[in-house]
């Protein structure tokens, strides 16, 4: 890495931190006397700078990584880190990219989504976004964990956003109790480690550990972290928060919310095992089993809910899993491309529901079943572009969603092929049974049935009840653009590039513990992850299927009804039982996380430990 490259990430990693506070600070200064219009653009030119801070970073650390010591609090040779560090790599950098760009989308969209809304909106949106940056560059555990806290506490705020409506509250607060839990675990898995090795710094803790075999309060420290960084990325048993945090929250909050705040957690999972516990072989099958558990989870509870956010929310839950196989299990070159494409999708699919709302009042998919099959034209390109992110999520060629698929069905295991491509089948034919129905019109309109003890989305509130009779030119160009973007994600080589070599770079803990160390290590070149024949073929078929998937569920209406037999009557049982699970009650969702959190221990420590 040259000079130039150093001095550049010097200055745009601690600015990428502290430009959205000093921002924020702003916006609520002028908010008081300036029009709506100067705020909406200054936090939107602020979202766009940080967007442009990611991509600097990308391009500054492709030769290696840079750390930054704040203050000039460098450690001297042979002495412990007193001073915070500040670590970039391609993996953070792309990440801090995909924040600035989710965040730009989702303010664009709010400038006419809201019809009125205070400063405090787009500053509490500048503030997450320094916290999910801060989390990302943060090169040691207190700062991890000061940064998840930050991220988290504006969260709260952003979900309960309408606190004069009671369900926005109840939603707000279990999402603040689950993840202040989640923290407190992590706290405490912070000083474990603290107390074994001295060390708060990534590299320095990994070092540490790693001149002995791990023992009791290492690996116990080491999993009270992850359990943390779990809870953030709603893996299962973590996960109940997550669809309840985002029937409530605004629209262009849940954009955040899936396309980045949760794979964050995952992100951290990757960061932590590489540098710090390398040598707990037990983590990565273990981490592999709570990724399935939660794809087919997510996926199974995706399919029977009929709120479009909830459904989004579960499907997002899906991916999450197949995100930490990919970091745990042979897939650390791919994941990190398939979030980049997953992210710009999702996020669409979300500001579209968030058009639905705004023109008919309703997110409810039986409430709207053909109610934008009205001709008019804007109604018509939300259609298509709805359709078209449910293909996308499929596996559609060239997105990116699909390319990021593709290669991690190449790269994990064959008997984790089967979950790869179920996921994405299925959720996306929830997601264009959804389209079809209310875009279209197609199939019988369902019954509608009002259980209380369902957590489907039957007899939940409206959201909003005004609507616009036509929609604002904003409110359709976020999506737009940002599909896009996962359509450039998909197409452009230099992001199979980057994505490949930052993937790979996350999981060497070696690497990053000679970057804060020394001497650093040149970066290896990596195989890039790009388009192969198998992978068009299989995203035009799991495409194909999901479409297929959807027209069977929506036209078994006209078939004339049969007695159920006991198979289906008993995976009936089952699915109604996950529902209620569900319940809302966040005394149910903590118990929850205790015993998560307790399983994991047990089985990452009973083989370690001997």
């Amino acid at each position: 890495m040259t000079g130039a490259d150093v001095g550049r990430v010097d200055v745009v990693a601690p600015l990428a931190v502290t430009g959205p506070v000093l921002l924020a600070c702003l916006v609520l200064v002028i908010g008081r006397w300036a029009p709506r219009p100067v705020v909406d653009a200054l936090a939107l030119v602020g979202a766009a700078a940080l967007a442009c801070c990611g991509g600097l970073l990308v391009a500054a650390t492709s030769p290696g990584d840079a750390v930054t010591w704040l203050g000039g609090w460098a450690p001297a040779p042979g002495t412990h880190p007193v001073g915070i560090a500040l670590v970039a790599d391609p993996a953070a950098g792309l990440l801090v990219l995909l924040v600035g760009t989710l965040a730009a989308g989702g303010l664009l969209f709010s400038w006419r989504y809201f019809a009125s809304v205070e400063a405090r909106f787009q500053a509490l949106v500048l503030l997450f976004c320094a916290g999910m940056t801060g989390f990302v560059l943060a090169g040691d555990l207190f700062t991890m964990l000061v940064f998840f806290e930050l991220m988290g506490a504006v969260a709260y705020a952003l979900a309960a956003y309408k606190i004069e409506e009671p369900r926005s509250l109840q939603g707000g607060l279990t999402f603040g109790v689950v993840n202040s839990l989640g923290a407190y675990l992590a706290l405490c898995g912070v000083g474990v480690l603290y107390a074994r090795t001295g060390q708060l710094n990534l590299a320095f803790l990994g070092e540490t550990l790693a001149g002995a075999p791990p023992d009791g309060p290492a690996v116990v420290g080491v999993v009270l972290v992850l359990v943390g960084w779990l809870v953030k990325a709603a893996a299962v048993p973590f996960h109940f928060w997550l669809a309840d945090a985002h029937a409530v929250a605004p629209t262009p909050v849940c954009v955040l919310f899936s396309g980045v705040m949760a794979p964050l957690g995952v992100y951290g999972v990757a960061r932590v095992t590489a540098v710090v516990a390398p040598g707990v072989g037990t983590l990565a099958p273990v981490l592999v089993v709570v990724g399935t558990v939660t794809a087919v989870l997510g996926t199974v509870l995706c399919v029977v809910q009929r709120n479009l956010k909830r459904l989004l929310a579960y499907s997002t839950i899906a991916h999450v899993g197949l995100f930490l196989i990919g970091a745990a299990d042979g897939g650390s070159r791919t994941w990190l491309v398939y979030l980049a494409g997953h992210a710009g999708v999702k996020a669409a699919l979300f500001l579209l529901v968030g058009v639905l709302l705004a023109r008919f009042g309703s997110v409810d998919e039986i409430d709207l079943h053909g109610a934008a099959r009205t001709g008019r034209a804007p109604d018509r390109l939300t259609g298509a572009l709805f359709l078209l992110a449910g293909l996308a999520l499929a596996g559609l060629p060239p997105v990116g969603a699909g390319l990021g698929k593709a290669a991690l069905e190449e790269s994990v295991p064959g008997v984790l092929v089967p979950v790869v491509v179920g996921v994405s089948v299925v959720t996306a034919a929830a997601v264009l049974r959804a389209g079809l129905r209310v875009f279209l019109g197609v199939g019988p309109r369902p019954e509608r049935r009002v259980d209380p003890e369902r957590t489907s989305g039957e007899g939940e509130e409206r959201e909003m009840s005004g609507r616009f009779e036509r929609v604002p030119t904003t409110m359709l160009a976020a999506p737009t653009l940002l599909l896009a973007a996962a359509v450039v994600v998909g197409t452009l080589p230099l992001v199979g590039r980057v994505g490949a070599a930052a993937g790979e770079r996350l999981a060497d803990g070696t690497a990053y513990r000679a970057s804060v160390l020394g001497p650093a290590h040149e970066a290896v070149p990596v195989e890039p992850v790009a388009w192969h024949l198998s992978g068009v073929v299989t995203g035009l078929g799991t495409t194909v299927a999901a479409v297929v998937l959807a027209l069977v569920v929506l036209l078994s209406g006209r078939v004339p009804a049969r007695r159920r037999r006991p198979v289906r009557r008993a995976v009936g049982r089952i699915v109604l039982g996950l529902e209620r699970l569900h319940s809302g009650h966040v005394g149910d969702y903590v118990a929850w996380l205790l015993f998560g959190a307790a399983v994991i221990g047990i089985a990452v420590a009973a083989p370690t430990l001997g």
